[in-house]
């Protein structure tokens, strides 16, 4: 068995933890093991996180526009997507360089934290049209008392 979902939020931080509180839920409901959901909730939170920061609409207000984010969970895997409506990456990078931030930096830490935390990344521009996307995938393991897991 399989689900998915995808939400369009506002560029609004009460979005994140709104995300973040959707995927844990359907996460523990389908018997994903904690540590693995923690780990995704984790690289979801750090991915809003951009969109809300830097996903926004050139020459409109900061809290302008919205990002879509889309969980699929199967059998084996979970993969997500966020995408914002933004200027996207710097023309002519195929994907944006991840920094190591220190540990107590307030910021700049995001994508080497996905990068971390999920088994595959893309990050990169939507194909012919402005914006961001950040999408990751993560190997999952289930509890023995899983309702979805894979037989």
């Amino acid at each position: 068995m399989s689900i998915w979902w995808s939400l369009h939020l506002r560029r609004e931080a009460a979005s994140v933890p709104l995300a973040r509180r959707l995927l844990v839920g359907a996460m523990e409901t389908a018997g994903v093991d904690p540590d693995v959901s923690y780990d995704l909730s984790v690289a979801l939170s750090e991915a809003c996180a951009n969109a809300v920061e830097h996903g926004g609409d050139r020459g409109r207000g900061r809290g302008c526009g919205e990002y879509r984010v889309t969980a699929y969970l199967d059998g084996r895997t979970c993969r997500i997507e966020v995408a914002d409506s933004g200027p996207g990456f710097s023309a002519g990078r195929a994907r944006p360089p991840v920094r190591v931030a220190r540990a107590d930096a307030e910021s700049g830490r995001g994508l080497g934290l996905i990068q971390q935390l999920a088994d595959h990344v893309h990050i990169g521009n939507k194909p012919g049209q402005g914006g961001a996307v950040v999408s990751f995938d993560k190997i999952l393991k289930w509890r023995e008392d899983a309702p979805l897991a894979m037989v």
